[in-house]
């Protein structure tokens, strides 16, 4: 086989997985959609009420409790994940940090990107045993938030390395101090900064794995940053392998809600990103 053959087959063959991956991540799309939306238009007051005390047998109430989770859990995580994840961008850029040791971090934060959910879950729950607390919504904080850090970091990190040199040249040119620099360099970088912390949040709202061990599997409206507490992906597994048909349609029903929220933040990045470019060198202006 020549090289032009062998050119031909390749193109054919990265053309038949793109097709192949598209079409199965719009099928699952569509079929949620389909299914979830039909069920959720059918009664949509299912996610604006609270659950019955019988909701797994008799389906009596709705998934507000969830939805209420998720929010308390994710929104904190991402704030604090968000923040210290930023900090450690920073620290790692040629100004605070050397070479050797930006890797080095780099290469444990792809690690830890890398690391099955279940695992953060895991070990929060290990530190719970530990001190002799349980479940609660606090340390579903706790968990997402680790969860969220490396994926954050590493959208920032790239983000400000991706800052034209000249920005910071400029700024010491100024006789700007590190931290005004800094200060120059995250602006600069605001559109991949905003996207990681969009794409941490999604992350964070539609994963089950880290928050099962250590929110709990509640079907009470959350009461406190200590009690338990449950989200919308943990409702979904527990609704699905219910014998009752009506409480697996609610969890359709919540998969249209979780999916359609999830597409949502992923424009919003998208939109934002496009926004904040016009505040890099070299981005659009209106």
């Amino acid at each position: 086989m020549d090289r032009y053959a062998k050119q031909r087959l390749f193109g054919h063959l990265a053309r038949g997985a793109t097709a192949l991956v598209v079409a199965v991540m719009v099928l699952v799309v569509a079929v949620t959609i389909f299914r979830g939306g039909r069920a959720f238009l059918t009664d949509p007051a299912i996610a604006i009420t609270p659950p019955g005390s019988r909701y797994m047998l008799e389906a009596d109430g709705g998934f507000l409790h969830a939805a209420l989770g998720s929010i308390l859990i994710v929104v904190p995580a991402t704030v604090v994940s968000g923040l210290l994840s930023l900090s450690t961008a920073v620290y790692l850029q040629s100004d605070y940090s050397s070479e050797r040791f930006s890797d080095l971090v780099n290469m444990f934060l792809n690690v830890l990107w890398g690391t099955p959910p279940i695992v953060y879950g895991v070990f929060v729950l290990t530190v719970i045993i530990a001190v002799g607390s349980r479940t609660s919504l606090f340390f579903g904080i706790v968990a997402i938030a680790i969860f969220q850090y490396p994926i954050m970091t590493r959208y920032a990190d790239e983000a400000l390395r991706s800052a034209p040199d000249t920005v910071k040249e400029a700024s010491y040119g100024l006789g700007a101090t590190r931290f005004e620099t800094a200060l120059i360099t995250v602006r600069a970088a605001l559109p991949g900064v905003v996207a990681g912390l969009i794409m941490g949040f999604a992350r964070g709202i539609g994963d089950a794995a880290t928050v099962l061990f250590t929110a709990g599997r509640s079907t009470q409206m959350p009461a406190g940053l200590f009690e338990p507490a449950t989200t919308l992906p943990v409702l979904i597994f527990d609704q699905a392998m219910s014998f009752n048909a009506e409480v697996r349609s609610h969890a359709y029903a919540a998969s249209f809600v979780l999916i359609v929220a999830v597409l949502g933040l992923i424009l919003i990045s998208k939109l934002l990103a496009g926004r904040y470019a016009r505040y890099a060198p070299g981005g659009r202006h209106s």
